[in-house]
């Protein structure tokens, strides 16, 4: 019998030590350092049943074969936008978010869907009982026969259910509640959450089953458990959102067979999450009267347009140092633009508050906005109302020039559809022929957009 080895790992980027020290020689951390107990690779393999599998041969990558795989449709739009089609046999997913934002709800109505079109579905049920479950599901849609419950976390017990059951899906809810009898540490620890992950991903990539596991995050923001744990899986999804605003956001951090610029935008309601088509329509509707402060910005997240409300208030400063504060938006590109307005356009904000908010909770990261920041601040500042059918898109530069945008036809094309009338846009570069009853406004400085909008 192979003689079970200690080793010493890193908490926060997975690396080993053989021996315990103060600091983590990797990523420099302190006090992370856990002992654990290393399988013999026996054990590990006969942990999947994989021990009978066949050593790959070494052969030219010309010779390789490669067969377009058919994409499980998981029955959710926005989630098979972010995955990129739909999920690909064999691939692992990992989905991270807050408590309560909707991870277990958005995980069980795509085992529903899936279950309605026909395929075995096996819920893995690691923190609710199965009368939870079922209280849960009665509320998200139809329960079809062929999506089964399985609460359990004995990791052995899960693999013996996988493959007598050979399901077309598995979700395992969450992969912090699993455990392996044969491993040292609670569930939850480092070596429980990489070791119970990496038997359930040999058993997916063997069996060529889509496989998503619900990922517990640290109060940092990131996924709690080893940094390997990410590096295992095919696919990173992050849910996003603010409990105070009905909407939600699904991101790709990772992605071996698709994009990472996709979004998924969803809203939370009493029969679940719902998916939302247009969501230009959603948060331009929720806007008021003309008032200062507030500009469009026509945004782009992977291939989908998005016309958001840039919300902006600048008011003389209480303190002795003025306030900056960015909610969806990056605090230091926004100090960058407060800097160019100041040396560019005359602005003297040093002794101004300069609040920012993309309205209905979004986090966009896209240089197309800095134009209508800037405008929402000028507007802000002067106390003058924009006009409400004015859009803008346009990078702004160190030398207050304003660049041009990707894809600006496609900006262009969104923002006529919902009646915006006018679009502020970079004036080096020739633009695109603008749609029917959209005027296209070329603007090469920011100095110039003062005169423009007012």
């Amino acid at each position: 019998m192979a003689k079970t080895k200690k080793r010493f790992v890193c908490s926060e980027c997975g690396h080993a030590h053989p021996q315990w020290v103060g600091q983590c020689s990797n990523c420099k951390a302190w006090n992370t350092l856990h002992e654990e107990s290393v399988a013999p690779v026996s054990q590990r393999a006969a942990r999947t049943g994989l021990t009978s599998l066949q050593t790959p041969q070494v052969r030219p990558l010309v010779d390789v074969s490669v067969a377009e795989l058919p994409r499980l449709d998981m029955g959710d739009k926005e989630l098979n936008r972010v995955l990129g089609g739909g999920s690909v046999p064999g691939g692992v997913v990992l989905l991270g978010g807050e408590p309560g934002i909707g991870k277990s709800t958005l995980m069980l109505q795509v085992a529903l869907a899936v279950g309605n079109a026909g395929a075995k579905v096996l819920y893995v049920s690691g923190e609710e009982s199965a009368e939870q479950v079922r209280m849960r599901a009665n509320r998200l849609g139809t329960i079809a026969p062929s999506v089964l419950i399985f609460p359990q976390t004995q990791v052995p017990a899960v693999l013996d259910a996988l493959r007598s059951e050979a399901p077309s899906l598995v979700v395992v809810d969450s992969v912090q509640t699993l455990d392996l009898p044969d491993q040292d540490g609670v569930p939850g620890s480092v070596g429980q959450i990489r070791e119970s992950a990496a038997a359930l991903t040999a058993w997916a990539k063997s069996t060529g089953t889509p496989l998503f596991m619900v990922g517990h995050i640290t109060k940092e923001g990131s996924l709690a458990g080893p940094k390997v744990l990410e590096h295992m899986v095919d696919v990173v999804l992050q849910f996003e959102g603010d409990r105070n605003h009905a909407y939600r956001m699904l991101r790709a951090a990772k992605n071996r067979f698709g994009t990472t610029a996709e979004l998924g935008i969803y809203e939370m309601a009493g029969d679940g999450l719902s998916a939302v088509d247009h969501p230009s329509e959603v948060l331009l509707g929720e806007r008021g009267d003309a008032s200062s402060g507030s500009a469009v910005a026509v945004s782009l997240q992977g291939a989908r347009p998005l016309l958001v409300e840039i919300q902006a208030l600048v008011s003389t400063a209480v303190y002795g140092t003025p306030q900056r504060s960015g909610t969806g938006f990056d605090l230091r590109r926004l100090n960058m633009l407060l800097a160019v307005l100041e040396k560019r356009c005359g602005f003297k904000l040093a002794q101004f508050d300069v609040f920012l908010n993309l309205a209905g909770g979004l986090k966009i990261q896209d240089p197309a906005n800095d134009l209508a920041v800037v405008a929402a601040i000028l507007s802000s500042s002067l106390d003058l109302a924009l006009d409400n059918r004015t859009c803008f898109a346009g990078e702004v530069g160190l030398n207050g020039e304003i660049r041009p945008v990707a894809r600006l036809e496609q900006r262009m094309a969104e923002a006529s559809r919902l009646g915006m009338e006018r679009m502020l846009i970079s004036g080096h570069g020739k633009p695109p022929k603008a749609p029917k009853g959209l005027t296209v406004v070329p603007v090469k400085r920011v100095n110039e957009v003062q005169r423009v909008i007012f």
